[in-house]
């Protein structure tokens, strides 16, 4: 699975020589039977569990963008249910088609 920036495009500007990154567009993730499910503890982070889960901290973007996480913090409140996907080769197809 991609980092969250692998499908977002980089604009150079040739007059000025500066460049910048367009928005990147999430898929919906639907929620399927094969999703798990967690409550969220004192301590959890969405980088650590990206690493429990996926096995790579730099899946923590699809974890926040199923749960609405979008204050730009990897903290997550203890007391929160979650919902992990577990499909992830969907995910990054998804990510893709999108964001061509």
């Amino acid at each position: 699975m991609a980092s969250r920036y692998a499908y977002t495009n980089i604009t150079r500007e040739s007059d000025t020589d500066k460049s910048y990154m367009e928005s990147t567009i999430y898929p919906r993730i639907k929620a399927t039977d094969t999703d798990i499910y967690i409550v969220s503890e004192a301590g959890d982070r969405l980088d650590i569990l990206a690493k429990k889960y996926y096995g790579d901290v730099s899946m923590w973007w699809v974890i926040a963008v199923v749960n609405n996480l979008n204050d730009a913090n990897f903290f997550v409140e203890p007391g929160l249910q979650l919902r992990i996907p577990t499909d992830t080769g969907k995910i990054s197809n998804q990510l893709s088609k999108v964001n061509k």
